[in-house]
C-alpha cells in the first residue's frame, strides 16, 4: 500500500508532507502510486478536494479521528482524516497494491482483511487511528517547540524522521 500523508493548517495551506508505502506484508517502504511521474501532484490534488469533505463531516461527529472521509474511484485511493482542537487535519491518502501484485506473490496470498488489501477493514482502520494518534503525540511536542512559529512549514527531520517511524511501525 502507498501511503500520502500531509499535515494541513486551518488556512489549508499544506505544513508538512511525506510520502511513504508499506514496510509490512513484503513491502519496500516505497510508495507506488498508479499516477506514475504526477503522482505527486495527483495526491496533492486529490487530498485538497477531499478538504471540503472534511469540512461536512467533522461537525457530524465529535471525534477527533474521523476515519477514512473520501475516496478517489479512477486509482481506488482513500482520504483518513484527524482533526485537531485548532482545527489542523492530518489527511492520509492511502492506496492498495492493486495491478502491480502479480498473480502467485507474496502479496497477493494474503487475506482480505489485511491493510495491504482492504483499506476499509476494521483492522486497517485502527491501524490509522494508532498512526494518527502517535503523530498527533509528535506534533504536540513540535508545538511546544520555542523555536517553532505556528503556521509555519515543519522542516525539522526529526519530526520527519518520527513520523517515517510510526507509519513503518503502524503501516
Amino acid at each position: 500500500m502507498s501511503y500520502y500523508f500531509v499535515v494541513v493548517s486551518p488556512t489549508d495551506t499544506p505544513l508538512f508532507e511525506y510520502t511513504f508505502g508499506t514496510a509490512k506484508a513484503g513491502g519496500n517502504g516505497q510508495a507506488h502510486f498508479r499516477n506514475g511521474e504526477s503522482s505527486r501532484y495527483m495526491n496533492q490534488f486529490i487530498v485538497h478536494a477531499a478538504i471540503d469533505v472534511v469540512e461536512e463531516v467533522q461537525w457530524l461527529t465529535p471525534n477527533m479521528w474521523l476515519k477514512v472521509t473520501d475516496s478517489y474511484a479512477p486509482t481506488n485511493s482513500h482520504i483518513s482524516c484527524f482533526m485537531t482542537g485548532t482545527n489542523v487535519r492530518f489527511m492520509l491518502l492511502h492506496q492498495p497494491g492493486g495491478p502491480a501484485a502479480a498473480a502467485g506473490s507474496r502479496t497477493s496470498t494474503l487475506s482480505s482483511s489485511s491493510i495491504a488489501q482492504n483499506p476499509t477493514s476494521p483492522q486497517t482502520e485502527e491501524a490509522l487511528r494508532q498512526f494518527m494518534t502517535e503523530v498527533y503525540e509528535i506534533w504536540v511536542k513540535t508545538l511546544m517547540n520555542p523555536f517553532y512559529k505556528i503556521g509555519d512549514e515543519i522542516k525539522s527531520p526529526v519530526f520527519r524522521a518520527r513520523v517515517a517511524a510510526a507509519g513503518r511501525k503502524w503501516l
